[in-house]
C-alpha cells in the first residue's frame, strides 16, 4: 500500500472522530500504584536507626527513610492493639471509632467490627486494588463479620487472635478461613521456668521454641501474593507481630547481639514465656524484621513495580513498659526519650516511627513535623491512588499533599481517647497537647483534672502549665467534650455521665 494511501486513510480517521480520540485510543491508562504497608507491633518511636536507635541495627528501614519520607509527628490510633487498628482501617478517631479497646471473644478472636463498617480494604477493592493480609488481624474472630475476607480482603494469612499471636511458635494459623496446624507442640504463652531448670543454662529455653516459626511463613505468604498480582493493582497489608511479646526467635538469629547487652537470663514471672537473653533476643527479632521488609522492596524493584509502589512503615502503639516479659525499653530507648509506654496516651505511648515513600512522587530524604494520626491513612491513600472520593463521616484528613512537597495548613487537632489502663484522654493542637489520667478512678460527681504541656517547650511532658494557662485549658477541654461519642460496647461511664 502506498504511502499517500496510507495517509489517506489517517485523514480520513481524523475527520471521523477527531486528532484526540485516535491518540486517546493509543495511551493506556495510567496503573495505579500498588501499596505496601507495614506495622509493626509495639514498636517505639526510638526502636530504629533513622529515629536515633543505636543498638539495633535496621538499614533496610533506615535505606526506606533515606529514599522517602520520615514523619516525626505521626500518632498511631491508639495506645493499643486493636482499638488502633480499628482507627487505621476506618478513617474514624477513637471517641467514634466501633472498637476502642482489647476485648477478646471465646475461643479466639477479638470482638468484631460489623459487617457494614467501612474498611481502607473494602475501599481499595472498589478502586480495582486486589487486597491482602498477612500477620496478625484482632478485629473479629472467625467466623464472625469481623474476619478480614468479611472486611475487603481477599487474602488472608496469619494471626487472626491477638492472644494467640503472643506465641511465635503457635500450633496453628490461619490460611483464609481454614484453620492449619503447624509442626509445634503446645506450651502456655504465659509461663516460667520448673525449679529444675537452671536459668543459667541455655537448653532450659528449648521447650519454649517449636519448628515452625510464624514470622517465616507469614513472611513468605507475602512474598507469594505480590509476585501472583504483580500485574494488577495491589494492597499488601503486612501488621506483623514483631517485637510484640513474647520475646522468641529462632537460636541462630541470636548469635550476633549475643555478649553485647549484658543479658541477664528472664525465667518468667512477669509475664510471657522466658527468655535466656532478653535484650539480644529483643534486637534480634527488629534486625530480623527490618531484613523481611528488605525482601519485600527487593522483590518489587525486581519485578520492575519499584516507581509504581508506595511503601508505608509505622507502629501500632509505643513500646512495653519496662521488665515486662523481659523487656527493657530503657536500655535500647525504645520510646525515644518520650514520656509514657504502651497503653498511655503520653506522646511515648501513641507516638510512632512513621515512613513513607514513593520513587519519583515523594521527595528522597525529607522529614515531615505535620502532625498526623492514623485515622489520616484511608483519605490520604484515596486521594494518592487517585479517582476515588473518602466518605464524609471520616475524622481523617488527607497529608497527601505534605507527601507529595505542598504546602498543607495545620491539623485542627487530633483526638485520642482509652477507657483501659485508668481511662483517659488527650487533645493536640498545634504545640499544646492537654492530657486526662485515671478518669476511672472518678466518683460520681469527681472533676477531671487536666494537664497541658508546650510540646515544643516540653518533649517529654515533664512541666505541667495547665496553672499557667486556663484559656488554653478551656479551649482544649471543649474539643474533648465534642468528640466523645458514647459507646453501648465499649462505655466509658466518666465521659457519657449526663
Amino acid at each position: 500500500m502506498s504511502s499517500y494511501r496510507i495517509a489517506g486513510i489517517i485523514a480520513g480517521l481524523v475527520a471521523i472522530f477527531g486528532s484526540g480520540s485516535v491518540i486517546a485510543a493509543d495511551k493506556p491508562a495510567p496503573r495505579k500504584p500498588n501499596i505496601v504497608f507495614v506495622i509493626a507491633d509495639d514498636l517505639g518511636y526510638g526502636d530504629l536507626g533513622c529515629y536515633g536507635q543505636k543498638k539495633i541495627p535496621t538499614p533496610n528501614l533506615d535505606r526506606l527513610a533515606a529514599e522517602g519520607m520520615r514523619l516525626t509527628r505521626h500518632y498511631s490510633g491508639n495506645a493499643v492493639c486493636a482499638p488502633s487498628r480499628c482507627v487505621l482501617m476506618t478513617g474514624k478517631h477513637p471517641g467514634h471509632a466501633f472498637i476502642r479497646d482489647n476485648r477478646e471473644v471465646k475461643p479466639e478472636g477479638q470482638f468484631p467490627i460489623p459487617a457494614d463498617t467501612v474498611t481502607i480494604p473494602k475501599l481499595l477493592q472498589q478502586a480495582g486494588y486486589v487486597t491482602g493480609a498477612f500477620g496478625k488481624w484482632g478485629l473479629g474472630a472467625p467466623g464472625s463479620e469481623g474476619e478480614p475476607l468479611k472486611q475487603g480482603f481477599n487474602r488472608f494469612f496469619g494471626y487472626n487472635c491477638q492472644r494467640v499471636a503472643h506465641n511465635y511458635y503457635p500450633t496453628h494459623l490461619w490460611d483464609d478461613a481454614q484453620k492449619i496446624a503447624l509442626k509445634n507442640q503446645a506450651f502456655p504463652s504465659q509461663d516460667k521456668l520448673k525449679p529444675s531448670e537452671d536459668p543459667k543454662n541455655p537448653e532450659s529455653y528449648a521447650r519454649f521454641r517449636g519448628s515452625d516459626y510464624a514470622p517465616d511463613l507469614i513472611a513468605q505468604q507475602a512474598i507469594r501474593f505480590v509476585e501472583t498480582n504483580r500485574d494488577k493493582p495491589f494492597f499488601l497489608f503486612v501488621p506483623t507481630t514483631v517485637p510484640h511479646l513474647a520475646l522468641q526467635v529462632p537460636a541462630d538469629e541470636v548469635v550476633p547481639f549475643a555478649d553485647k547487652f549484658g543479658d541477664i537470663p528472664y525465667p518468667g514471672g512477669r509475664g510471657y514465656t522466658p527468655t535466656f537473653a532478653p535484650r539480644a533476643t529483643y534486637a534480634a527479632m527488629i534486625h530480623r524484621m527490618d531484613r523481611e521488609i528488605g525482601r519485600i522492596m527487593d522483590q518489587v524493584k525486581s519485578l520492575g513495580l519499584d516507581e509504581d509502589t508506595l511503601f508505608v512503615f509505622t507502629s501500632d502503639n509505643g513500646p512495653l513498659y519496662d521488665q515486662l516479659g523481659g523487656t527493657d525499653s530503657e536500655f535500647f530507648n525504645s520510646h525515644g526519650g518520650l514520656r509514657g509506654r504502651k497503653g498511655s496516651l503520653y506522646e511515648g505511648g501513641v507516638r510512632v516511627p512513621c515512613i513513607v515513600r514513593w520513587p519519583g512522587k515523594i521527595a528522597a530524604g525529607t522529614v515531615s513535623d505535620r502532625v498526623t494520626g492514623f485515622e489520616d491513612w484511608l483519605p490520604t491513600l484515596l486521594e494518592l491512588i487517585g479517582g476515588s472520593t473518602a466518605p464524609k463521616s471520616l475524622d481523617g484528613i488527607s497529608f497527601a499533599p505534605t507527601l507529595l512537597g505542598k504546602p498543607q495548613p495545620e491539623r485542627p487537632f487530633l483526638y485520642r481517647e482509652f477507657s483501659g489502663y485508668g481511662g483517659q484522654q488527650s487533645v493536640r493542637v498545634g504545640d499544646w497537647k492537654l492530657v486526662r489520667q485515671k478518669l476511672n478512678s472518678l466518683g460520681a460527681k469527681g472533676k477531671p483534672k487536666s494537664e497541658l504541656y508546650h510540646l515544643a517547650n516540653d518533649p517529654t511532658e515533664a512541666d505541667d502549665v495547665a496553672a499557667k494557662h486556663p484559656d488554653v485549658v478551656a479551649r482544649l477541654e471543649k474539643i474533648l467534650i465534642e468528640q466523645h461519642t458514647p459507646s453501648s460496647v465499649f462505655p466509658f461511664n466518666v465521659l457519657d455521665r449526663k
